[in-house]
């Protein structure tokens, strides 16, 4: 029989020069050995023009989620909005500034927003408990104590953060401090916060949200790319060096991401700020949840070039290819084009050290936990267990160091995600058998597809009370595979 909290969920669906490319090895244990670059993007028309999020300073504002209208570039379609906007308000602060924020509810179900990447008061980071009722109001207020880097916001409304983060419910969270503005890095029109998402459609053109049968265990998933809510965009570009600002923002596909000219994207930062130096790589895998911090020079193209950010197609490790189309995952999706029209001379440098943060040792762990991710007959748990909103999983003592080992033993790949903390990956057996290149900054999400085990090391340093670890396929959340975390 389902878990009650599953039958709930059931019935209510009703850098070229700044880094050397990382060798070999690791293309092979990601699965690339055999793919072929990408062809060049067709030159057709026919694309709507990028989006960019209206930018606010959360000191004393209103955050209102209703359902609106969204435009998607071809087409118009209903979608539950933050202040109107799809997608939600992109939240600028600096460092050590007060954040102040009232969320009001005007959607027809429960709502609570998570600061994703944050270690807010246990009060404020958006436990599902929290959640206030249509026509409520929750009030934010915490000083943001984190590394400069690119964070994000979304529902986190038990049994219903799939179907309201998919609808639009989620923005970006963009923290600066003097560190960073003294890398010069490209701002202004040369920054581009992105969202990337997919989606299914309808006859019409319009994104549908249905998680019913193969799609409850592998999660929703779509053949149509979207950025900053819209379909297949393109943004007129200059011969300059880019800041990319990705958000993986789907709720189960991952995403490989690379340039369509084999050009290699400079990634120099992941979900908790800067790596120690940029790293130019040919791609970068990014899981529902993931964010990376990249660069992209445009300085050796020409006006009238066309280059594609892409997910490129790739081989799933593990044990799913007999699922056949109950996954999409590893299928190509072209995502934002970037049409070079005009020539300038950017004379951008591309920094060689980056101010990362620090990051807990293994040597100093006094204990280890380990903790099974499973998916089998509708069923996600973690330790064979669904999420209970007031059992308590885990105690975890306050600033004390432990190994944390993640196991995937099911045929589905699970982004584990734990709030209130950074963690630094160690090790993953099976699967990939590497840490790759873009998990060696501060991880708070790390990608385990079928039969790989991952060791972390982990230590809460910021806030003592609830909070919790889960899976980021969100339809797996919303079915169970979450679990409370005391920090005491």
């Amino acid at each position: 029989m389902a878990h009650p909290s599953r039958r709930r969920f059931l019935h209510s669906l009703g850098a070229g020069a700044a880094a050397s490319l990382v060798g070999a090895p690791w293309l092979h244990a990601c699965g690339l050995s055999g793919t072929t670059a990408a062809a060049a993007p067709d030159a057709t028309d026919g694309r709507p023009p990028l989006r960019l999020a209206p930018s606010l300073t959360p000191a004393g504002i209103t955050l209102t989620a209703a359902p609106g209208t969204a435009d998607h570039g071809s087409t118009s379609a209903p979608a539950w909005l933050i202040n109107g906007s799809l997608p939600s308000p992109t939240l600028r602060i600096r460092r050590g500034d007060r954040f102040q924020v009232e969320m009001r509810n005007q959607l027809p179900q429960d709502l609570i927003l998570h600061w994703h990447g944050w270690s807010p008061p246990a009060l404020m980071d958006g436990h599902p408990r929290l959640a206030v009722a249509p026509g409520g109001r929750y009030a934010y207020d915490f000083t943001v104590s984190e590394q400069p880097g690119t964070y994000w916001y979304h529902s986190h409304t038990h049994m219903r953060t799939g179907e309201q983060t998919y609808r639009g419910i989620a923005g970006l969270l963009l923290v600066s401090d003097p560190a960073e503005e003294a890398l010069h890095l490209p701002t202004g029109t040369r920054e581009l916060p992105l969202i990337l998402q997919d989606r299914r459609l309808d006859a019409a053109g319009t994104p549908v949200y249905s998680p019913v049968g193969p799609a409850m265990m592998a999660g929703v998933q779509g053949s149509a790319p979207f950025v900053n809510g819209v379909h297949q965009p393109f943004l007129d570009a200059e011969t300059a060096l880019y800041r990319l600002r990705l958000l993986n923002g789907a709720n189960a596909r991952v995403m490989r991401l690379a340039r369509s000219d084999g050009e290699p994207l400079v990634l120099i930062g992941g979900d908790g700020g800067f790596l120690p130096a940029p790293l130019a790589l040919p791609f970068i895998d990014l899981a529902p949840a993931e964010r990376a911090d990249v660069l992209l020079d445009l300085r050796g193209r020409r006006a009238g070039d066309r280059v594609m950010l892409r997910s490129v197609e790739f081989a799933i490790p593990g044990t799913m290819g007999f699922m056949g189309g109950m996954n999409r995952q590893g299928q190509a999706l072209d995502l934002l084009e970037f049409r070079i029209t005009r020539q300038v001379n950017d004379p951008a440098v591309i920094p060689t050290r980056l101010p990362a943060p620090m990051l807990p040792d293994a040597e100093d762990a006094v204990r280890e936990r380990r903790f099974r991710f499973d998916s089998m007959m509708m069923s996600h748990t973690i330790n064979g267990r669904a999420f209970e909103m007031d059992r308590m999983d885990v105690t975890v003592p306050f600033g004390e160091t432990e190994l944390w080992t993640f196991e995937n033993p099911s045929a589905f790949p699970h982004p584990v995600h734990l709030h209130a903390t950074h963690f630094r990956v160690l090790s993953r057996t099976g699967g990939r058998g590497a840490v790759l290149p873009w998990e060696t900054g501060a991880k708070d999400t790390v990608l385990l597809w079928p039969q790989e085990t991952v060791q972390v090391v982990v230590r809460f340093t910021r806030e003592r009370g609830r909070f919790l670890m889960h899976c980021h396929n969100l339809e797996h959340e919303d079915m169970g595979m979450m679990a409370n975390v005391e920090v005491t």
